[in-house]
């Protein structure tokens, strides 16, 4: 099979609404709209009901929910049709757990460490925890264990169609070893033959598959009523006292789920008790978990994959130069790009030996708002914030606190586990070993606290440079946080973790206990920072909205058009099929929403004011202190950015969208309200806010003024958006669109931003030739935008080398609103193309209502073209007139028709 162009991707969420045979009529309209690739959620068995596919809890076989592999053949048939490939997303790092669905998690628990599944998930046998000793913690009971045993809600029960027993306690089913099956059938005259069986493994060293058999008998024995009594007779004569025997001699222990936070003995996925990690780097894992991936790919099925948490894994560049082993020795006649979903802090590049083709894009999403947000608006804006919500107005500050709460909270289990590992290294050295574990954790806490990444990657050699770089910024911060009698024990955390290589220690238990200890280490600071910054802070900090989302550097406000230059640059020579995205499955807001917010930093005086009338206006509507200050600020702008542009809207739904999303933000934030104790009553009067605020007579004041204000920088922010999607679409890499986004996406935080797409309605307006007065007269119905993307995925379909591998040129602006505008070009073979887009066009719009900068007002703006600009007729979007620059092209000229522009020389038959 032939390798398939990437030249851009379509994000799909599938899920048993939305299936993979529901997308197969869907594929002409994504091959004509200019898309190369679906980019599918992941499509392995996930839990029942699952809406996102990252809960697997069977890797070997394609979800049935979805329609299972017959229906993936058919999409995949539909899609060769169209010249188009499938990018599938695998989930490598977890498994789902819990529940009574995961066949390898159930195995486990049945047999422990003689289970084959044993070693595939990330699990610390050896506890400090007396209590814990060999036994796995499984913290998912509804209330403490004794409680449960006493009011009966943990229960002995048997399957009589497998021959086994388990303890069920609600959805959850905890299996019973086989070799204590004999103390419940008992000695009972029909049972009794099974039971001396059964007793008898306890003494088999191959009883894990002479059980097998033994429960195929009992189950068999079973159909004969008079012994499926008795069993159901012995199961009933458990009372407390003996079932709490019974499960203190399985491989787990049973606990309240409030217990994780602190006594959790294997890793989890962030902090959630449902998701198991996986030991991906033993072979028999890797094998396992990707052999239907494999089988899927040597069949010519699959043409690229997307790794998700790539931070999460013991060696993910190990893990990854595997994988693309692995991968072309299946398809050794074409290239299938490996894309990782990987947060870049600040300054952080993707590591380049990894063999991998690029991010799935969160860093460009940041720097694409950075690049619209002007930095005049922050003054006024953090004002605003600190002196209503007196939180503070550096994120940095807010991201910390966070960091501190989640490594004593929910996460405190695993930060004790990397100081009990860092304990024992300090232990095996006489010149460390009078270190204490309070002083570990001490150090240990303010290094994770200022890490301004979230992870390195320590290996056998110790800390690369760019790695040692970051990791003394966090020493930097540890020590002005720390008094100075800690300061030596941060030295030493310096060394341990991959200062001094692990290579250059002896081979065996000294080099295995640092190695543990820097791979734990890892894996604790990347959760720590998602946990705090986009699971807390982002919910905390309101300075601008726009500014928070998932993968950006929300300390930065804005940067200067030049970093926006380079950084494309840096691409093109580094990672130029890297993915470029403006929406993900993760986003907080919705592309379009994030644009309208980016006006705010525009015009942040006139915001202050507004916010100031509406405070006053909503006094009637707030009710014994709800909400806060701050929480009524965020409430604004989040109203501000998703206003509907349809005044006609469903305020009755909006009021519903609204309030799951508030809900999720009050609970995300720990401040008010959380998941883990929920304030009822102060959830409910902020939830009778929003309904006064939406719903009542008496909010009608207040709607009325919000609503006229969104109307005010809707168009601004419309503006944005076609800019920031002729952007994806031009500068290097691959745009990647997510679900319906070629419409306004004005969602919020999942599961918002995962409702039903009205396909439909795309297909009919994508039908319709672009007139471009018709499409900007109505410009709120977002079929502007869609025209606008089909296109430019048109010019890459042309012309594909020219946005793969073509230069990338930054055009100088001189004149008026020189600092407005965004121009660059691209050349591959004598192919040229201009790209010119206007930022911070608030003031420009001159309060109009179409998001079209009248032509005449940038006067004397002009682009300066290179020198070497042949006298041509240059074509821009939809060939609403040629232009004949010499040297310079007017901005005017370049913006008169269309809100941003792409100029291409012509063909040599045309010139």
């Amino acid at each position: 099979m032939k390798a398939l162009p990437l030249r851009a991707t379509q994000r799909l969420q599938f899920h048993k609404g939305f299936t993979l045979d529901d997308a197969v009529p869907l594929v002409p309209y994504f091959a004509q709209l200019g898309i190369s690739h679906l980019y599918a959620s992941p499509l392995l068995s996930a839990r029942s009901g699952s809406m996102h596919g990252y809960d697997v809890v069977d890797p070997t076989r394609v979800n049935p929910e979805l329609g299972g592999e017959p229906a993936l053949r058919r999409l995949v048939a539909a899609l060769r049709e169209h010249d188009m490939g499938l990018i599938l997303d695998i989930v490598s790092n977890h498994m789902a757990v819990g529940g009574a669905d995961n066949p390898w998690w159930l195995d486990l628990l049945e047999w422990g460490r003689l289970s084959p599944y044993s070693e595939f998930f990330d699990i610390q046998w050896h506890s400090p925890d007396p209590l814990l000793k060999g036994q796995l913690l499984m913290p998912f009971l509804g209330s403490d264990y004794g409680e449960a045993l006493q009011t009966g809600t943990v229960a002995l029960r048997f399957d009589a169609s497998q021959g086994a027993f388990h303890v069920e306690h609600y959805e959850h089913r905890f299996p019973i070893c086989p070799r204590d099956y004999a103390q419940i059938l008992g000695q009972d005259e029909l049972l009794k033959p099974l039971s001396e069986r059964f007793s008898a493994l306890a003494y088999q060293d191959d009883a894990y598959h002479e059980a097998a058999w033994l429960k195929q008998a009992l189950a068999e024995r079973a159909t004969e009523d008079d012994v499926r009594q008795a069993i159901e007779h012995q199961v009933a004569a458990f009372d407390f006292d003996r079932l709490h025997r019974l499960l203190e001699q399985q491989a787990y222990r049973l606990a309240s789920w409030r217990t994780a936070a602190d006594d959790i003995n294997w890793r989890r996925f962030f902090d959630v008790n449902e998701l198991g990690g996986l030991r991906v780097e033993r072979s028999a894992v890797f094998e396992a978990t990707h052999g239907k991936i494999f089988e899927l790919i040597s069949e010519g099925l699959v043409d690229g994959l997307r790794i998700d948490h790539i931070d999460g894994l013991a060696d993910p560049r190990g893990y990854c130069r595997k994988l693309r082993r692995r991968v072309d020795s299946l398809v050794p006649d074409r290239h299938l790009p490996i894309f990782v979903e990987k947060i870049l802090g600040e300054g952080e590049t993707l590591r380049e030996d990894w063999q991998v083709d690029g991010t799935t894009g969160y860093e460009f999403m940041n720097q694409l708002s950075l690049l619209q947000h002007h930095p005049d608006g922050f003054e006024p804006l953090a004002d605003l914030w600190t002196r209503h919500s007196e939180r503070p107005s550096a994120f940095i500050e807010e991201a910390r606190l966070a960091r501190q709460q989640i490594l004593n909270g929910s996460l405190g289990g695993d930060f004790e586990s990397v100081a009990q590992a860092l304990l024992q290294v300090a232990r095996d050295d006489v010149m460390t070993r009078d270190l204490t574990l309070g002083a570990i954790r001490r150090a240990l806490q303010e290094l994770i606290v200022h890490f301004p990444v979230y992870r390195t990657y320590i290996s056998a050699r110790g800390r690369s440079a760019a790695d040692d770089a970051l990791f003394q910024q966090a020493m930097e911060g540890a020590r002005s946080t720390l008094g100075e009698g800690d300061w030596p024990v941060l030295d030493h955390l310096a060394n341990w973790l991959g200062g001094q290589p692990w290579r250059n220690r002896p081979v065996g238990r000294e080099r295995k206990i640092l190695k543990h200890a820097c791979v734990r280490f890892q894996q604790l600071t990347s959760p720590a920072a998602a946990k705090a910054v986009e699971d807390t802070a982002f919910y905390r900090s309101a300075v601008l909205l726009s500014r928070n989302d998932v993968g950006f550097s929300t300390e930065q406000f804005s940067a200067p058009l030049a970093d926006f230059h380079a950084v494309n640059q840096q691409r093109l020579q580094t990672f130029p099929d890297n993915l470029l995205a403006t929406a993900t499955h993760d986003h907080k807001r919705g592309e379009d929403t994030r644009a309208r917010l980016a006006v705010l930093s525009e015009c942040a005086p006139w915001f202050v004011e507004q916010v100031e009338q509406w405070r006053t206006l909503a006094e009637p509507l707030r009710a014994e202190g709800s909400p806060s200050a701050g929480d009524e600020l965020i409430l604004y702008q989040v109203l501000l950015g998703s206003w509907p542009l349809d005044q006609t809207d469903d305020f009755d739904g909006y009021q519903q969208r609204l309030w799951q999303w508030q809900q999720k933000a009050l609970r995300e934030a720990k401040l008010q309200s959380s998941w883990s104790a929920p304030n009822e009553a102060y959830e409910q009067g902020v939830e009778g806010f929003l309904s006064r605020l939406l719903l009542s007579d008496t909010g009608h004041a207040l709607r009325t003024a919000i609503g006229h204000a969104a109307q005010i920088i809707a168009p601004a922010g419309a503006l944005n958006s076609l800019a920031q999607t002729l952007l994806r679409n031009t500068v290097p890499g691959v745009p990647d669109l997510y679900q319906g986004d070629e419409f306004w996406d004005f969602s919020l935080v999942d599961p918002d931003n995962r409702r039903p797409v009205g396909f439909n309605a795309r297909q009919q307006a994508l039908n319709i030739p672009p007139d471009i007065g018709e499409l900007l007269f109505n410009w709120r119905d977002g079929r502007i935008k869609q025209a606008l993307l089909a296109q430019v995925l048109a010019l890459r379909k042309a012309y594909p080398e020219v946005f793969r591998s073509g230069t990338y040129t930054p055009l100088e602006v001189v004149g008026k609103y020189a600092e407005r505008v965004v121009a660059f070009s691209r050349e591959h073979q004598g192919k040229t193309l201009w790209v010119v887009v206007p930022r911070w066009p608030h003031h420009l719009l001159e309060n109009g209502v179409y998001p079209q900068i009248n032509a005449q007002v940038w006067g004397d703006t002009r682009v300066k073209l290179p020198f070497a600009v042949p006298t041509q007729n240059w074509k821009g979007l939809f060939h609403t007139g040629a232009v004949t620059p010499n040297k310079e092209l007017l901005v005017s000229t370049a913006l008169g028709d269309f809100p941003v522009n792409v100029f291409i020389n012509p063909d040599d038959q045309e010139s």
